[in-house]
């Protein structure tokens, strides 16, 4: 048990300490480098060799042939923001993002063409 005197005196310690949190949202959050958040899918650069999908772990990510082109298709509840997608893609048709603001009501919106 902590005695009255030991506890008064961390109590009146923290008074005269800055907070550990931020006023997030109020405040932007600082966003370090190197961030993997949502994915951007280029289709201009994509040739479809589907390597982001065999090396997702989450098998989150879904690349299909439009016409002359190429759609990705990301399931955002599934993605674990690891960025594996981004690092095998051989012609940098994905990238990550910094934004990580992504909470949902509907479970149907995180299944996102990118």
């Amino acid at each position: 048990m902590i005695r009255p005197g030991k506890m008064l005196r961390e109590v009146l310690k923290s008074l005269t300490k800055k907070p550990a949190t931020i006023k997030y949202p109020a405040k932007a959050a600082n966003i370090p480098d190197r961030f993997r958040g949502r994915l951007k899918f280029e289709a201009e650069k994509c040739i479809g060799c589907k390597l982001c999908m065999k090396d997702c772990p989450a098998n989150a990510i879904v690349i299909e042939k439009v016409g002359d082109k190429f759609e990705a298709t990301v399931d955002l509840d599934k993605c674990i923001y690891c960025a594996q997608c981004v690092d095998t893609c051989p012609k940098k048709a994905l990238r990550a993002t910094t934004n990580f603001e992504l909470a949902q009501l509907d479970k149907r919106k995180l299944k996102v063409k990118i």
